[in-house]
């Protein structure tokens, strides 16, 4: 945390009630834990990706399907 977000932090905290801090921490530990299951749901992206190809044939497929320009362009 900078500098500038502890004092941001800290006059924000000196507005509050007692209460009201009290049920500021209740909700951030609630968003902690909510926070901590969804990234345990979260699997890995490629996980399910098989290529039929292999790691060569897709790069000269992805090298072969780029195009150029042929003009300069001018500002």
């Amino acid at each position: 945390m900078t500098f500038v977000d502890k004092n941001i932090v800290e006059s924000y905290l000196e507005g509050l009630s007692s209460d009201d801090k009290l049920e500021l921490i209740e909700r951030l530990a609630k968003s902690l834990k909510a926070g901590k299951k969804k990234r345990e749901k979260k699997k890995n992206p490629f996980e399910g990706f098989i290529p039929e190809k292999s790691a060569e044939e897709i790069i000269t497929d992805l090298r072969s399907a780029r195009k150029f320009r042929k003009r300069e362009i001018e500002f």
